[in-house]
């Protein structure tokens, strides 16, 4: 009984942290995106398609992700041998776990920046190319 709160505890601080860290990489695009406007501008000016410009930052949210994810590995396998070396207690990391954590760290990525890269490629490139 004991295992499964504990599990149940751990699975939702998990899950607020990766809430968490889906709106702090919205956040961090959709100020990537006001503040490269002009740049957008002109690219659509010059030929850009919107699926480009919508890949151009769904790409740089998976990026953001990916060094959250291989920082949040570092420490949480450093915080294991750590643990192992300095306690009685055996912790275990499985490839499986790692694979999960990563694939679901960067769907995260993805989802909270799908909303910033569809408002930089929806954007009127005369209105993008006159903002300051």
């Amino acid at each position: 009984e004991t295992t499964r709160v504990m599990s149940l505890l751990l699975g939702a601080i998990a899950s607020v942290s990766l809430l968490v860290g889906g709106i702090g990489i919205m956040n961090i695009m959709l100020v990537s995106v006001t503040e490269r406007t002009r740049e957008i501008g002109i690219r659509m000016a010059i030929g850009a398609r919107q699926r480009d410009i919508l890949a151009q930052f769904l790409f740089e949210a998976l990026m953001i992700s990916v060094a959250g994810c291989l920082i949040g590995l570092l420490v949480g396998i450093g915080g294991a041998l750590l643990t192992n070396a300095l306690t009685d207690m055996v912790i275990v990391i499985s490839g499986t776990s790692v694979l999960v954590a990563f694939a679901v760290a960067a769907g995260i990525g993805i989802f909270f920046g799908y909303y910033p890269a569809h408002r930089a490629a929806a954007l009127d490139p005369i209105e993008a190319l006159r903002h300051q």
